[in-house]
């Protein structure tokens, strides 16, 4: 390895550093609320150290909440793979969401989305991408689901997906207005009786007809 590519990497290091000490920062603060002395305290460097590997503290944010989104996303679908049924696995998915805390400040979903609302167009779009990434891993399980006849074939994935993500994330929010987990739990309950009732496939006992199709919820 050469002297460019050991500074190369070095900078790399550096620049991950520096995203990894600002993600619990923006989470818990906002943007407005995390200045850039905040930074420097948390990585030991100085503010021409930061800028160094960031044009502004947009991108520092941004990429902030890329680092966030990862570090809770991974959490909340350990041990997935290792469930094969559709529903079983969508209720995990639920649970680890409800009793994994991601990083610190909650969730970074929910907290950029709000933060990112009334302005920061950049935040907004990564925030978009992240919702439409969780929607998507949700519509998979299933679409695999359907595919496969455990999941009733009139489910609409991209309605349970929204139901899904909208009860955790709402459920969240009361939690933090009113200091408890009660909401949140209470969501959880109420999704996992959901996917039971409406999502899952009914298998007939063995010479029985499958009961006739409801509409899903």
């Amino acid at each position: 390895m050469n002297k460019g590519e050991i500074a190369m990497n070095k900078g790399e290091e550096t620049r991950q550093k520096i995203i990894a000490a600002a993600a619990p920062l923006f989470n818990k603060q906002g943007y407005a609320g995390c200045v850039i002395k905040d930074i420097m305290a948390a990585t030991g460097l100085e503010k021409g150290g930061i800028y160094r590997h960031f044009e502004s503290k947009e991108e520092i944010a941004a990429e902030a909440f890329d680092y966030a989104w990862t570090v809770s996303s991974a959490l909340r679908r350990d041990g997935l793979d290792e469930i094969s049924d559709p529903v079983d696995r969508l209720k995990h998915h639920i649970a680890r969401f409800v009793r994994r805390s991601s990083i610190p400040g909650g969730c970074p979903l929910l907290n950029t989305g709000v933060d990112s609302d009334n302005g920061n167009p950049i935040l907004r779009e990564r925030v978009r991408n992240a919702l439409k990434g969780w929607q998507r891993m949700i519509r998979t399980i299933l679409s695999d689901g359907i595919a496969a006849g455990t999941v009733r074939d009139d489910v609409d994935p991209e309605k349970v997906s929204r139901i899904i993500i909208s009860g955790l994330e709402g459920g969240m929010l009361i939690s933090r207005i009113e200091k408890n987990d009660l909401a949140l739990k209470d969501a959880m309950e109420h999704l996992d009786a959901y996917l039971e009732a409406r999502v899952r496939a009914e298998v007939p006992p063995k010479g029985l007809a499958a009961p006739a199709k409801r509409r899903a919820l």
